[in-house]
């Protein structure tokens, strides 16, 4: 049997009107040229949505006038009730969940129900679980979201960001990794690189284990925005990256297999993966906010997620308005409680054995970022560990770096002492001093170039980003260290809707943001055609907005889709000659 590519298939679409026009609670819908009914459920801003179809015999749902909370719909056959909030069946209890579909917004804020097809793909070709033996299966924790595979004969590694920054200069490890790092790395039989996301992608990193081994197999899903999208602007040299279509077994050997998975709010970007060896699924969803539209296999031997929390500049960097540090530390507090509760259920719904939260141990560790450090309060491992085992007999692992989880153990005895063997007495596990010099005068050097002895510059780049016939006024201000204006910098308009530079703000109503960006960041980013994660995420901006709107549209461009080849400077500079 040929194993097909997973695919997505677009159900309904909502103009930008009706999905603004969406209402609390409850929304029916039907796709007047298929004829198929549709349910969405809005609460606050989240949204889900499934097929108006009933499991048991394929009844029509209607609203139940008996749910007074507006969350359940009764089934016009025979009476089998929803709860659209959980998708869980409540008549009869326990019953089935209903499966949800995928909500995408489009470019223009209209939104789109898409169905993931098929939606269960590790199911084709199953295998049953074999015994392991003590020491087949390693799981060594390095840093962040690198974990260190020991499969078989096989090694495998999960996205190395060992040494350097991420996010420009925003984001330093907060673990030390074990010393012999680059060994490890130089001996996997493959590495997996969820995303883009540069504490995913570390060209530091990479640069390093190139050196030692270029053709070392690296393996990304077929997003979109491809992973290494910048991989010759670089200077790193690989010659051996392999982009796999999504939902479908890669055999690595007759006992090791993996498949990667979309997620299903950022499918142009972001991945997750399952690896199973001899049968056992490890499930590693890394950063994904609905990995696979939600649908993901339960009871596997070993699960492992984000739960930090943090990796965004809101509302840390804005200011004006109801943006006081009150505020900010109230919605920041209540956020990661959300993050918290909404891991811990997941991972109770999903009821792997083993849970190990990562991906979330980053610092802001430069001096000038201490403001972000106090404010950006992030998820504690333990305190979602607890939440877990609260009622369940889930097992869970707050990795610290070169500690080693033994699959085979942990599964046959959770309680037995060898199962996680930590690092030896006084490894050091924090970082304290970090290298900042070369990768801040790397930034630096930017601030010299002279594409920037030519105001031109400002409408050369934003031309070759390409985004425009949106109401959106810009004002961009370059800074030193402490967001005060640098002297003898940039100071200017960007009007999107004809794409114009005005001295001043015009008359027409429109949307307005103020964005002060620190000028060896803001220029490293102008000159090498990268994306806006390193000012947004890697906290180098600070915002005001007016009206206090979040554009999805602009935001999404200059983070995601920006042209995937740099400007071209040197015509620039040889036609201001």
């Amino acid at each position: 049997m040929m194993d097909r590519k997973q695919t997505t298939e677009t159900l309904l679409c909502l103009s930008p009107v009706e999905a603004a026009g969406l209402k609390e609670g409850i929304n029916f819908f039907r796709n007047k040229s298929t004829g198929k009914d549709y349910i969405l459920y809005k609460n606050k801003g989240h949204l889900k949505a499934c097929k108006n179809l009933c499991k048991h015999q394929g009844g029509l749902f209607i609203k139940d006038i008996e749910d007074l909370e507006g969350r359940s719909v009764k089934c016009t056959k025979h009476n089998w009730k929803l709860d659209v909030s959980t998708m869980k069946y409540i008549n009869p209890p326990g019953s089935f969940c209903q499966d949800e579909l995928v909500v995408e917004m489009d470019e223009n804020n209209g939104l789109l129900l898409l169905e993931l097809n098929p939606p269960n793909p590790w199911d084709s070709d199953p295998r049953s679980p074999e015994d392991l033996a003590f020491g087949e299966v390693q799981v060594t924790y390095l840093t962040h979201a690198c974990m260190d595979l020991k499969l078989g004969d096989k090694r495998m590694v999960f996205d190395p960001w060992l040494t350097g920054p991420a996010f420009a200069r925003g984001w330093w490890l907060l673990h030390e990794p074990p010393s012999d790092w680059l060994e490890r790395l130089c001996k996997a039989d493959l590495i997996y690189i969820s995303h883009m996301h540069s504490d995913h992608l570390s060209y530091p990193t990479l640069k390093k284990l190139s050196e030692r081994r270029q053709d070392i197999p690296i393996y990304v899903g077929d997003t979109e925005r491809p992973v290494f999208w910048n991989l010759n602007q670089s200077g790193v040299q690989l010659t051996n990256i392999n982009v796999v279509p999504f939902g479908i077994w890669q055999q690595v050997d007759k006992n090791l297999r993996f498949m990667i998975l979309m997620d299903g709010v950022h499918p142009e970007m972001d991945t997750c993966i399952i690896v199973e060896y001899k049968g056992h699924k490890i499930l590693n969803t890394v950063d994904c906010t609905r990995p696979n539209g939600g649908r993901l296999p339960a009871k596997v031997a070993l699960m492992m997620s984000d739960f930090a929390g943090g990796a965004s500049g809101f509302p840390m960097t804005f200011s004006g308005g109801k943006f006081t540090e009150e505020w900010k530390a109230q919605f920041i507090k209540t956020e990661r409680k959300k993050l918290l509760n909404y891991k811990a259920q997941l991972v109770k719904d999903l009821q792997p054995r083993i849970y190990c939260p990562f991906a979330g141990y980053f610092v802001e560790s430069h001096p000038s970022d201490k403001y972000i450090k106090e404010t950006n309060i992030k998820n504690d491992p333990n305190q979602l560990n607890n939440l877990i085992r609260k009622n369940s007999d889930i097992v869970t692992w707050t990795p610290r770096p070169g500690a080693t989880l033994d699959l085979g153990r942990m599964l046959k005895d959770p309680t037995d002492s060898k199962g996680i063997i930590e690092p030896p007495e006084g490894t050091k596990i924090y970082k304290d001093s970090w290298d900042f010099g070369p990768y801040l005068n790397t930034l630096k050097a930017a601030v010299e170039d002279e594409i920037f002895l030519h105001s031109s510059w400002i409408k050369e780049y934003f031309t070759w980003a390409g985004f425009k016939n949106y109401n959106l006024v810009i004002r961009m201000i370059e800074t030193d260290e402490d967001f005060n204006a640098f002297p003898g910098g940039y100071d200017y308009l960007v009007d999107f809707l004809d794409l114009s530079f005005p001295k001043e703000r015009p008359s027409r109503e429109h949307a307005y943001e103020e964005i002060r960006s620190r000028v060896d960041v803001m220029r490293y980013v102008v000159k090498n055609g990268l994306l806006w994660d390193d000012l947004y995420i890697g906290f180098q901006t600070r915002l005001q907005r007016d009206p206090d709107i979040y554009h999805h549209l602009f935001w999404n461009h200059f983070q995601i889709k920006l042209p995937l080849t740099p400007p071209n400077w040197r015509l620039f500079l040889v036609h201001c000659g």
